[in-house]
């Protein structure tokens, strides 16, 4: 039976599962509470690039779209390190052939929101979620000058991002509904790094460009205009922070000093400093997100998470998978296809929560450790000679789908406890290919 589905929010992954229950024969409607991005200019400073790595491309894959966001998309082979000292380093991100794709977030909700037209979905801008009648399933909506205007639905989906107003409507009208959030103590802020006077990119392409300097760091990923856009993860407050960062010149100072390499390649930093926008970081864990056939949360308005693993676009993506697969298995029973869905994702959401807030302490400190990247080679050992037995967690994570996010993060625990372990052997520098040391953390795995 097909249905009357509204979905609340346009933004990757509202278009995304737009195109899938589209291409089921549902009647789908797109509602969205800010202008058409395709005719607006985005504001500067707002999270541009994204990691879209197997997970991602999979989904894609699944409704014919991943070669054609592959065209707009730069492969990434690994981690480009800029140490204090000027030195470099290339960590790849997994075997020879694996990357993720640095993409324009705009290009990429652009080309989802043309292709969900294309399958017949209606997408209305401007309207802004303002209240949910759950007993008639009538979604209440403010327009611009004041107006409003009503929408029933069979189904509907809030797919609005991490401050969602359907999750909201939800959780107000829901007797029994868990919910937290948690702010990191860093923020962010996004300054660029132009073409060369030649026109071509000014370092290495084919990377995630990072400077690791343990309690902050800053990041580069690149754009097919052959800029990157670089973001500052920054402490809020402190002697080295955004609030102590008044003035041009500490600007200048801290920059010279932290990363002198980046800024001989972005003539506008200081600008852009401080006319960026500031803004934070939030995790979103919640329960439940389903309310019988009619409603469920999905994407980032059902468990928001920092960008620390690139999996945030990829994990909602992921959840319009899971949820066509199972729309394949129940057919028509939408309170199962539902309740299904919520016990399949929600240990995944949380533990790609977890795993995000993990990774960015190896980003900004252990990155550039000499022992952190001795382990790395350990398990890079141990994964090629071994690879049904070791993985290392972010192959598990960004090169694995078929992996449970929620899997991953308990392999991942058990083998991080067995290297700490072995780097604490003595000797462990000179003896890390050694045949006994590969016996003995196969042997501490299997047991």
């Amino acid at each position: 039976m097909k249905k009357d589905v509204t979905i609340i929010g346009a933004g990757l992954v509202g278009s995304l599962l737009s195109i899938y229950l589209a291409k089921r024969g549902h009647r789908v409607s797109i509602f969205e509470r800010r202008p058409d991005m395709r005719k607006e200019k985005i504001a500067a400073g707002r999270s541009i690039n994204l990691a879209l790595s197997d997970r991602g491309l999979l989904a894609l894959d699944k409704v014919g779209l991943a070669d054609e966001i592959k065209s707009i998309s730069i492969p990434m082979h690994g981690r480009h390190i800029h140490n204090m000292d000027g030195s470099t380093a290339f960590q790849p991100y997994g075997k020879e052939g694996q990357f993720i794709n640095s993409v324009s977030r705009g290009t990429l909700n652009g080309k989802l929101m043309d292709l969900a037209e294309q399958h017949g979905v209606q997408i209305h801008f401007n309207h802004k979620c303002s209240s949910i009648d759950w007993k008639t399933n009538t979604i209440s909506f403010e327009l611009p000058g004041s107006q409003f205007a009503a929408h029933h639905s069979q189904l509907i989906f809030g797919s609005d991002g991490a401050f969602s107003a359907a999750r909201m409507q939800h959780q107000l009208q829901h007797d029994k509904f868990n919910y937290s959030q948690y702010y990191i103590d860093c923020g962010y802020k996004e300054l660029t790094i132009p073409p060369t006077a030649a026109g071509e990119f000014a370092m290495e392409v084919n990377a995630l460009h990072i400077w690791p300097r343990k309690d902050y760091m800053l990041i580069a990923l690149p754009n097919l205009d052959k800029t990157f856009t670089c973001t500052l993860f920054f402490p809020f407050e402190g002697p080295a922070s955004f609030s102590n960062l008044t003035t041009k010149e500490k600007v200048q100072d801290f920059f010279s000093t932290t990363f002198p390499d980046a800024i001989a390649l972005m003539p506008e930093y200081v600008n852009e400093f401080f006319n960026n926008p500031t803004s934070s970081l939030v995790t979103v864990k919640c329960f439940p997100w389903v309310r019988e056939d009619q409603f469920a949360l999905i994407g980032d308005a059902a468990h928001a998470i920092v960008p620390f693993f690139g999996q945030g676009m990829n994990c909602g993506f992921e959840d319009c998978r899971v949820l066509d697969e199972l729309i394949d298995k129940y057919d028509d029973d939408w309170a199962t296809i539902l309740q299904q869905y919520q016990f399949l994702r929600k240990p995944d959401g949380d533990a790609i929560a977890d795993l995000a807030i993990n990774n960015f302490t190896e980003m900004r400190d252990r990155t550039a450790d000499p022992k952190f990247l001795l382990q790395k080679k350990i398990e890079a050992r141990l994964h090629d000679k071994y690879p049904g037995q070791w993985i290392p967690a972010y192959s598990q994570v960004t090169f694995s789908p078929q992996i449970r996010y929620s899997e991953a993060l308990r392999r991942g625990q058990q083998q991080e406890a067995i290297m700490q372990e072995v780097m604490n052997t003595p000797g462990i520098e000179e003896n890390w290919q050694s045949e006994e040391l590969e016996k003995m953390i196969l042997g501490k795995l299997t047991s």
